[in-house]
């Protein structure tokens, strides 16, 4: 009654209908399984209750604590979201490594007669899994970068190509942030959910094809770019897209439209450059921002902080040119157009 995946491949495709991860809320909201459903059997009150029992009383009693616990639980795991299945289905379970809180439950599913498996080494092995492609193996694919300075809307145009059929890993959708200091676009992934999203992707693309990556540091907002990725991107040719500032300044104008509507971070963000750009120009961008300046702000943040800093780190990573897009409105029908471009251009290489 157990699973052991030679690769992250097996785990959607050995056709199980539902994965279950019955770890607590918590370990699962950090990481978990691609598609797997959470139906703790200790939630996370419960967990550290048994934990505290066992460390300062006895084992045998966290045991027979955790053992009423989780027989509770599975009766009204059973009882709700599992009442509707009938006796032909195929759950796959797994806990932390494949120990009690798996194997307890996965007896009760099968005293029922469910063809039940535990996924052998648990989340652990899949977690060894994700790392191994993404820290141990070479990137698989060849890897082209979306470049330009800030405000090109390299991620529009990154979605668009995708749209028309090339290969992409847009990083700032998988890590909830835009990759800039006004980047946030809310709560972060963890990075080990990052790099589960992120695996999962790697897994279909087809090592045959180039994939288009917007280029990025080495952070996007506080998630890492693993190595596997990092070191392909260094190294790869670049698409650059052209536009004057005046176009781009009115493309973040609009693109940024949420952090404008919300003075006080606007004005929360700017304050936290004052170490890079001292206090006399924070203030002066401040006052831009309280004016609703936000056209001539966008347009003094890219002479004086965006474009230089860009202009350093071109110099820094000279990698070959993969051909270069001009813009010189970014409206949507452009943007369509230029991704279409795109698109073309990466089918050709």
């Amino acid at each position: 009654m157990s699973f052991a995946p030679p690769d992250l491949s097996a785990i959607p495709a050995a056709g199980f209908d539902t994965v279950i991860d019955v770890r607590s809320p918590s370990e699962f909201a950090e990481d978990h399984v691609p598609g797997a459903i959470n139906l703790p059997v200790l939630d996370d009150e419960e967990r550290a209750r048994v934990g505290t029992i066992y460390v300062q009383d006895s084992a045998f009693l966290a045991r027979k604590l955790g053992a009423a616990l989780v027989a509770r639980n599975a009766a009204r795991h059973i009882e709700g979201p599992l009442s509707h299945h009938d006796g032909g289905w195929r759950p796959l379970v797994y806990c932390w490594r494949g120990g009690q809180r798996s194997n307890s439950f996965a007896s009760i599913l099968a005293q029922i007669g469910w063809r039940v498996d535990v996924l052998e080494g648990g989340y652990q092995c899949y977690r060894r899994l994700v790392k191994d492609a993404l820290y141990d193996r070479p990137f698989p694919c060849r890897v082209v970068l979306l470049d330009g300075f800030t405000g090109t809307a390299k991620t529009d145009l990154l979605q668009v190509a995708q749209r028309r059929g090339a290969q992409v890993i847009d990083l700032e959708g998988l890590a909830n942030h835009r990759g800039s200091l006004f980047g946030a676009m809310g709560a972060q992934p963890a990075q080990k959910g990052f790099e589960s999203a992120l695996a999962e992707l790697v897994r279909g693309l087809d090592p045959g094809r180039p994939v288009l990556v917007e280029a990025e540091s080495s952070k996007v907002g506080e998630r890492v770019v693993p190595p596997g990725l990092w070191k392909a991107m260094q190294a790869a040719p670049r698409i650059t897209i052209e536009a004057p500032r005046t176009v781009r300044t009115g493309y973040l104008a609009r693109a940024y439209a949420d952090i404008v509507a919300d003075p006080q971070r606007l004005d929360a963000i700017l304050a936290s450059l004052t170490r890079l750009q001292g206090h006399e120009r924070v203030e002066q961008w401040r006052q831009m921002a309280r004016a609703g300046q936000i056209e001539p702000l966008a347009a003094d943040l890219m002479e004086h902080h965006y474009d230089p800093r860009y202009a350093k780190q071109a110099d820094r990573q000279a990698t070959p040119d993969a051909g270069r897009l001009r813009a010189e409105r970014l409206d949507a029908a452009e943007i369509e157009a230029l991704g279409a471009e795109l698109a073309t251009l990466m089918s050709r290489m």
